[in-house]
């Protein structure tokens, strides 16, 4: 009995930090055959393109996972952008009780409430690791929760790509001169910094990013990173490759539950549909870790991609610019405040951390090499 009610806290400490439990009382009775027996037919809606590389296979994977974890009592089917619903449509879609869950990233919802975009990403913000670390350890999923409530929706991480790449251009970016007036493809706060330093901020589904930048509907675009950017093909309408992706540094991806549809799943079920959210989670990260350099060796090698960095006077002009727009995204009102104070301080706390752990030791350690 006590090993049993140990298994049972331990599972609990996990899915609390998704902001669930899944426990009940050794003593509690059985669920009813007909819950036991009974299964649920879920669609999942994305705003990404059917089984593209990373997103679109991440949402699959996750799919799977429940299909598997539940024994089949629950399965989901996804639908790529588009299918069912076009893909910044998702949110309503899943809020309206159309579909039960989506895929996709929270600063597409920045129409719905700006403050959104915080558990998404924020230019020069946290990265992967220390999002996750916000998110299960920090309180973020509490607020994240708190800020989905209004609409119906249960959030839950559910990947993330790492740093991205600072886009594709078409001409040398060499100065903050060089952004005026530009056209690019660029979501959530990022938009808004590239609108202050001169350029006009575009917002378009990955599904349309390579034809709109052939036509020059767009002057530049970024997407995610090499293992993506090689997959849509953007090396061959674009010589320039810039980094580092100073507007995402860890982008969360999110799956969103309709809640009547969460609730009405017995306990065991939504903790493995919560859990099943950080195996994909994890997943997601290690792959774009694993893939993307490979993928950036072939756009220099095999394609003759122009890698560039982008100037440190460009990066310190944007930093500043991001710094307004995000303290004037906060003040906007109190639940955004209060959801920034909460991003601002585990990021102060967590960066001194970083700073003398990982930073130093990548510093520290040549590339390629190991010593033991």
């Amino acid at each position: 009995m006590q090993r049993r009610k140990f298994l049972c806290y331990a599972g609990a400490s996990t899915a609390l930090a998704g902001g669930l439990v899944a426990c009940k009382d050794e003593n509690a009775s059985q669920a009813p055959s007909s819950v036991v027996n009974r299964t649920w037919d879920w669609k999942m809606v994305t705003t990404w393109p059917k089984y593209f590389p990373g997103l679109g296979t991440g949402a699959e994977f996750l799919a799977e996972q429940i299909n598997v974890m539940t024994g089949g009592r629950i399965h989901v089917t996804v639908y790529g952008a588009g299918e069912l619903v076009p893909a910044f449509e998702i949110f309503d879609a899943v809020s309206n009780g159309s579909a039960q869950m989506g895929h996709g990233s929270a600063y597409y919802w920045k129409g719905k409430y700006p403050a959104l975009q915080f558990f998404s990403t924020t230019p020069f913000g946290m990265t992967a690791m220390e999002m996750n670390s916000w998110l299960y350890h920090g309180g973020g999923m509490q607020l994240w929760q708190e800020a989905y409530d209004t609409f119906g929706l249960v959030p839950a991480a559910s990947g993330n790509t790492g740093v991205q790449m600072a886009g594709w251009f078409n001409k040398e970016v060499n100065s903050l001169e060089d952004l005026k007036g530009l056209k690019m493809r660029i979501p959530g706060l990022a938009g808004e910094v590239l609108k202050r330093a001169g350029g006009t901020p575009v917002n378009l589904p990955g599904g349309e990013l390579f034809t709109s930048l052939q036509s020059g509907a767009i002057d530049a675009a970024e997407w995610v990173g090499p293992y993506n950017d090689l997959a849509f093909g953007f090396h061959e309408i674009a010589q320039y490759y810039y980094y580092p992706g100073w507007h995402e540094p860890g982008t969360a991806l999110e799956c969103f539950i309709n809640k009547a549809a969460f609730e009405e799943l017995p306990e065991d079920l939504q903790g493995i549909v919560v859990n099943a959210c950080r195996v994909a989670n994890q997943d997601m990260l290690a792959e774009y870790v694993a893939r993307n350099n490979d993928a950036l060796e072939t756009l220099v090698n095999e394609h003759n991609v122009e890698l560039r960095a982008l100037p440190t006077e460009v990066l310190n002009k944007l930093a500043q610019f991001s710094e307004e727009v995000i303290e004037e995204l906060a003040s906007s009102d109190p639940l955004a405040r209060k959801i920034y104070d909460s991003y601002r301080s585990f990021l102060t706390k967590s960066r001194a951390w970083l700073n003398i752990s990982e930073r130093a030791f990548l510093n520290l350690s040549p590339a390629g090499k190991t010593t033991t």
